[in-house]
């Protein structure tokens, strides 16, 4: 029995586009906090993408914002081309080193949590950064590619299943 395998990985392209869960809902960050559905209501677009968390090293911007059933997921894009600063994040995630998405934000409204935390049920999203180290441990990149690479993709599989076909 003969196999194929594939193997995919998600590139930062030129284009600089990144996506990522920034807050999972249901599961508390390392502190206890836990932040509800519905807490991101009211978040400004776009929002600064920064670089671990420093206002002074903002590396693209965040322009999408959605409370899905898992969490809060952003789109946005790095600078690419037009920050220095923005490349060497994109190099870096790239390589793996970054794949952290964490949030600033000010509490409006929360509730003790048993055994320490909050749970908080109303925010004031300000930033979303990369970070190497997220305070949640589930808030991460979840994509970071061009458009380009996935036409380049797509023609790669095309070849292999024409290749099979003869």
């Amino acid at each position: 029995m003969e196999r194929l395998f594939f193997e995919t990985k998600f590139l930062a392209g030129d284009a600089g586009e990144i996506e990522g869960l920034a807050w999972p809902f249901a599961t508390p960050d390392r502190v206890g906090d836990v932040i509800e559905k519905g807490a991101f209501a009211n978040a400004a677009l776009p929002l600064p993408m920064l670089f671990g968390h420093d206002r002074n090293d903002p590396v693209g911007a965040w322009t999408e914002a959605t409370e899905a059933t898992d969490g809060l997921r952003l789109k946005g894009r790095l600078l690419v081309g037009e920050v220095q600063r923005a490349d060497e994040v994109r190099a870096l995630v790239k390589a793996g080193a970054v794949r952290g998405l964490s949030i600033g934000m000010i509490v409006n409204k929360y509730a003790p949590r048993k055994g320490g935390g909050r749970t908080i049920t109303k925010l004031q999203l300000l930033e979303a950064s990369l970070v190497t180290i997220p305070m949640h441990p589930g808030a991460r990149v979840t994509s970071a590619k061009s458009a380009v690479r996935a036409l380049e993709l797509v023609a790669a599989i095309n070849r292999i299943a024409a290749a099979f076909r003869n």
